[in-house]
């Protein structure tokens, strides 16, 4: 019996001592395993378009999905669409985590549309010798004629007085409301100052960055991302409907390019490749219908006009400028098959010209065609032209080589002699002809064709 209770103590004292050491083993190495507080670093330099908007919104979900616990957007832009802005604002409002928007760095701007943006950010940040502001709306099409309102005080909260001058318009007046409105409640959602905001779009106020700290339109001014995590540890935000506690100091940064798509869009979408697509397109059409079955001017003509086409509608495009455009290249086409001494080609130029400046509203920031390329295929087309117009004054002047008229003035030799009004045989260009003349010849005497009857030649002393 003894010898039974002595096993049992033994085996309950193997069990206990083996998950102790289990224990001992396990706590320690995973009380050791860092844990490293990641944030994620989107950048958007250059204007705001298509481009950026789809580059954020798939950026900011790798983020959330990889586990960040924040996002810096680096923010370096002139401004850009309405339509992509929004896009944007509506991604970092949706966002899991917090987004801390930092102009950065030194010498950067958040004009326009990039000032919507850093308000819209639960942390906003400016490093030194930034500014921000100018975020006016600019109109993209045709305005409706509105009289004059009666002076009326300014709305809650707004600076000054009746914003709207002689000569406003119905539908400026909407976009400047509904852009006021828009960046007051950004304001207000996040806590900064909206009686500037609303001086930013009504009258396109400007702040640098230590003014823009001062009068509460950001959080504070950060010399990098370092010091910017420091500064916004322990602040506590709003993400969605729960409010949050910035635990950032010291966390790693992780950046996030764009994608391989997010690249492709962005060059197609700049205004000026878009526009040499939209002529390669054309032109390649037009070769191909000239040389049926050349096959490659056809196939990259078709590629290039539909991506071209398909940036055109994600861009502010003025469609009567691309009408211009169509027009001014029927007309050089016309002046190339049926010439008209230069008519139909100067009209061709000149509204290929305007079209090409109309394309594009080049109020908005960075959404202008380059006046250099403009400049330089009108130049092309303008020597085009000319070359066609001499080509049509030399074919005029030049003498003819077919038909009667090539042949009348020809100087032969006769072959034999010639009675009054009689016939006989002349060389001439290397062929025998039948010839007739009113006096008489002799074989060798030297002739000039005056007029031709059939198959026979009337010929004069030369």
């Amino acid at each position: 019996m003894a010898r039974w209770l002595w096993f049992g103590w033994l085996v309950m004292f193997y069990a206990v001592s083996t998950r102790a050491a289990a224990v001992a083993n396990v706590t320690p190495a995973s009380a050791c395993v860092p844990t490293t507080t990641t944030v994620a670093q989107i950048a958007l330099d250059g204007p705001i378009g298509p481009a950026a908007a789809e580059y954020f919104d798939d950026a900011s979900k790798r983020a959330v999905a990889d586990g960040a616990v924040a996002i810096v957007l680096r923010l370096d832009t002139p401004g850009g669409l309405s339509e992509s802005m929004r896009q944007i604002i509506a991604s970092m409002l949706a966002c899991k985590v917090p987004v801390l928007v930092y102009v950065a760095p030194g010498g950067a701007r958040a004009a326009s549309a990039g000032t919507y943006i850093l308000y819209a950010g639960q942390i906003a940040a400016m490093a030194p010798g930034t500014h921000l502001g100018a975020a006016t709306p600019v109109k993209l099409g045709g305005v409706t004629p509105m009289p004059k309102p009666d002076d009326t005080p300014a709305t809650s909260g707004s600076a000054g007085t009746n914003p709207f001058a002689a000569g406003d318009d119905a539908e400026s007046r909407k976009v400047l409301n509904d852009s006021i409105a828009y960046i007051r409640s950004l304001a207000q959602l996040r806590g900064r100052n909206a009686a500037w905001a609303e001086q930013a779009v009504r009258g396109a106020a400007t702040l640098t960055a230590s003014e823009a700290a001062q009068q509460h339109v950001i959080d504070f001014v950060a010399t990098d991302i370092s010091d910017l995590l420091a500064k916004a540890d322990g602040r506590q935000v709003q993400v969605g409907d729960r409010s949050v506690t910035l635990r950032l100091k010291g966390a790693s940064v992780r950046d996030y390019t764009p994608g391989a798509r997010t690249r492709f869009l962005a060059i197609i979408t700049n205004p000026t490749i878009a526009y040499l697509l939209l002529l390669a397109g054309i032109f390649g059409l037009l070769l191909e219908a000239l040389h049926p079955g050349a096959m490659l001017p056809g196939i990259v003509g078709g590629i290039c006009l539909l991506v071209g086409l398909y940036a055109l509608q994600l861009l502010p495009v003025n469609y009567a400028g691309l009408a211009l455009m169509a027009l001014g290249i029927g007309l050089l086409v016309a002046e190339a098959v049926n010439p008209s001494v230069g008519a139909l080609g100067v009209g061709g130029v000149v509204s290929f010209v305007v079209g090409s400046v109309m394309l594009m509203n080049t109020g908005v920031p960075g959404y202008g065609v380059n006046l250099g390329v403009i400049a330089g295929i009108a130049l092309c087309a303008a020597i085009l032209l000319g070359v066609i117009v001499w080509l049509v004054w030399r074919s005029r002047r030049a003498q003819q080589v077919t038909g009667d008229a090539e042949m009348f003035g020809d100087i032969g030799t006769l072959l034999q002699p010639l009675d009054a009004d009689g016939e006989g045989w002349m060389m001439v260009r290397g062929e025998r002809w039948r010839v007739r003349c009113d006096t008489a010849l002799p074989a060798g005497a030297s002739v000039r064709i005056v007029r031709r009857q059939g198959l026979l030649l009337w010929v004069e002393p030369l």
